[in-house]
């Protein structure tokens, strides 16, 4: 079985530790890490991780943005995009799955859960 790839884009170095701690003990899975949009475009188009974990609030390129430009890349188009938001209602989650997100995980999260809920969205399979 090949090792799953996560990119967790966050501005927050907390969020981004918490996330990489609790993907890889909970569910073994490889992840890498980006700070901004920018740095997210540069990263998935190299790494082609399996997924991205998306904030939606960021300076200067927000997550909106940036799903954006990865769509518009033929390399990064057919990353599957899970948001991590505060702005979680019903109209914000149908506004962000008629953009073409996944799903949408509710900041603060429950870093127990996070390997779990990721895996939900994207339909994998939950050997842990």
């Amino acid at each position: 079985m090949t090792v799953k790839r996560i990119l967790v884009v966050d501005n927050e170095p907390y969020i981004q530790e918490v996330a990489k701690v609790c993907l890889e003990t909970v569910a073994g899975w490889q992840v890498l890490l980006a700070s901004s949009g920018q740095d997210c475009l540069q990263q998935a188009a190299i790494a082609h991780p399996d997924a991205i974990l998306l904030d939606v609030m960021m300076p200067d390129m927000d997550g909106m943005a940036t799903f954006q430009k990865l769509q518009e890349n033929p390399a990064t188009q057919a990353i599957p995009v899970i948001l991590l938001t505060a702005k979680i209602q019903s109209s914000d989650r149908r506004r962000y799955a008629q953009m073409g997100t996944l799903a949408a995980i509710a900041k603060p999260f429950d870093p127990l859960k996070l390997a779990a809920q990721v895996a939900d969205a994207l339909g994998w399979t939950k050997d842990f």
